[in-house]
């Protein structure tokens, strides 16, 4: 039993691809004496943390109920007065519907030293992968995280607000009936041709990307969890197959860049740069 000053990190593991892990998420899953993960937090991660270090599966897939948040929270207590290193390992950001500020409470309330480790959140993983620019300044000037699932008291999410500012949306744990999604944000004004992606699984092996409509998202197909939904003009800018190469439009960037000063192309060549 260690005797020292206990102490509770939240982590963020990321999408899952264990490279987008931050440096010092990987410094305290190789120090932690307790790690309580996702059910979500990929097995290559998984496979980071010493055989020596204690493991948990405290994850709550949908559907599922095998741990309430209550237990989560009495184990992190527990645990970090027993004086011992324990890491809170969240799939993608915790600070993005990751129930982190419930743990946090209950740490705050039992006077428990605690800290946040930020990730990259699912939704830039998952834009990365799918090559979205969630605010590509031809298409939106806002973009917003949002989730079908919410607290039975929690207020709805203003549909309409979203989508009067041509945000890009960001839809947390659609399910895998999108019809319901489909009927808010068309009752909100969007339009059904409005271009969507899932993204299954980003950033891992076995990651899938379908490109469809709002209109036809239902007949989308059921993906692997994680998913992320994303709706908006953004989403349609993105070219579903590589295009041919546009050599008018290649000319001239090479005549652009000639134009600056300094710079001297020659064949496949750029001179000019420094070194």
């Amino acid at each position: 039993m260690k005797t020292d000053s206990g102490k509770v990190w939240l982590v963020g593991a990321g999408p899952g691809d264990p490279e987008l892990l931050t440096c010092k998420a990987l410094r305290l899953l190789e120090e932690a004496d307790v790690v309580l993960h996702d059910d979500l937090v990929s097995a290559e991660i998984l496979a980071l943390i010493p055989a020596s270090t204690r493991k948990q599966n405290v994850g709550k897939r949908c559907g599922k109920k095998d741990i309430q948040q209550e237990e989560i929270n009495a184990l992190l207590v527990t645990f970090a007065r027993f004086g011992l290193k324990v890491v809170r390992l969240k799939s993608g950001d915790p600070m993005i519907f990751g129930r982190a500020g419930e743990e946090m409470d209950a740490m705050r309330r039992a006077g428990v030293e605690f800290e946040v480790v930020p990730g990259v959140t699912s939704a830039l993983g998952a834009a990365a992968s799918a090559k979205i620019s969630l605010t590509h300044r031809k298409a939106a000037s806002a973009v917003a995280f949002l989730t079908s699932h919410q607290a039975k008291n929690a207020a709805p999410a203003d549909w309409e607000a979203w989508v009067r500012a041509r945000a890009t949306l960001v839809i947390y744990m659609p399910g895998y009936e999108y019809a319901e999604i489909v009927s808010r944000l068309i009752e909100a004004g969007m339009p059904a041709g409005t271009a969507c992606a899932v993204v299954s699984r980003a950033s891992r092996k076995d990651e899938q990307i379908v490109r469809t409509t709002l209109g036809e998202l239902p007949r989308a197909g059921r993906l692997a969890a994680p998913t992320l939904l994303f709706v908006g003009d953004a989403v349609g800018l993105v070219k579903e197959s590589a295009a041919a190469i546009d050599f008018e439009w290649l000319a001239g960037q090479r005549a652009v860049a000639e134009s600056i000063e300094g710079v001297e192309v020659r064949g496949a060549e750029v001179r000019g740069f420094p070194g």
